[in-house]
């Protein structure tokens, strides 16, 4: 009985002092934190990537409008909105007319307006254009943040810029 006792001590001892496999339960504990942080740095390169795609596309949109429009519009009272819908394909697309904007990023909006300044200029009137457009990123990663206690699967945002109208 006593033999079958120090037995039963050695193997549990063996048992003991065997390392296979901590690795691998190491691998399984550090493995969730790993996937968070990946994904924090992957939303936050494509939401920066979109932030700066349709910044620079507003951008473009206002000059675009500042150009098109006639210098005298305070004048004649011509609406800018009639080229919103123009505006938001400039946003949205390339040249080609393929969209620029990531996966999972839309432009919901974009409205035009116009203000007329009033000052000691060499015109007594200066014409302004402004386009804003309303962004709505969706992350693909949003079910990853859920795991942590993070519920923001869409983020929304509004994008604006103003241009002076040179005009024809």
């Amino acid at each position: 009985m006593q033999g079958l006792f120090h037995r039963i001590v050695r193997q549990l001892r063996r048992l003991k002092a065997d390392e296979s496999g901590t690795q691998l339960v190491e691998f399984g504990l550090v493995l969730p934190m790993m996937l968070l942080i990946f994904g924090v740095i992957i939303e936050g390169g494509r939401m920066m990537w979109s932030y700066q795609t349709v910044v620079a596309g507003v951008r473009d949109a206002a000059r675009f409008l500042a150009r098109v429009t006639p210098r005298d519009i305070c004048d004649t009272g011509v609406a800018v909105t009639a080229y919103d819908s123009l505006l938001i394909g400039m946003i949205r697309n390339d040249n080609d007319g393929s969209s620029v904007l990531p996966s999972g990023v839309a432009v919901t909006g974009v409205l035009s307006s116009l203000t007329c300044t009033e000052g000691d200029f060499r015109a007594d009137v200066v014409p302004v254009v402004t386009v804003s457009a309303d962004v709505q990123v969706t992350f693909p990663f949003a079910g990853l943040f859920s795991l942590v206690g993070g519920s923001r699967p869409t983020l929304e945002t509004s994008v604006a810029d103003q241009s002076r109208v040179y005009g024809s």
